[in-house]
């Protein structure tokens, strides 16, 4: 069982996550939505795509852009469409 842990709590936790270049990808239906919010920012990867972000809060404390996600990848990162990844401090335990 993988755990995205901040600020001392879960963010997402799942058994059937995605591991790409090193990062542990969650299920949508594994994060806790509460601690998401919606980001403007984008980015492009040459293999995956364009890439959302989400910021993270907890407890008031933001996180900007900490987890992102492809929506629509490209056809070699099908296998992580709306997953979530994390970063800026986020701790995966697995």
């Amino acid at each position: 069982m993988a755990k995205a842990i901040w600020n001392g709590v879960v963010l997402a936790d799942s058994d059937q996550c995605e591991v790409v270049e090193g990062n542990y990808y969650f299920p949508p239906d594994s994060i806790h939505p509460q601690y998401f919010q919606p980001s403007n920012t984008n980015t492009v990867c040459g293999w995956k795509g364009t890439a959302s972000y989400y910021t993270v809060v907890v407890d008031g404390q933001t996180n900007p852009d900490a987890a992102w996600y492809y929506p629509d990848p490209k056809p070699r990162a099908e296998n992580i469409k709306g997953y979530i990844a994390f970063w800026r401090g986020v701790k995966v335990e697995a």
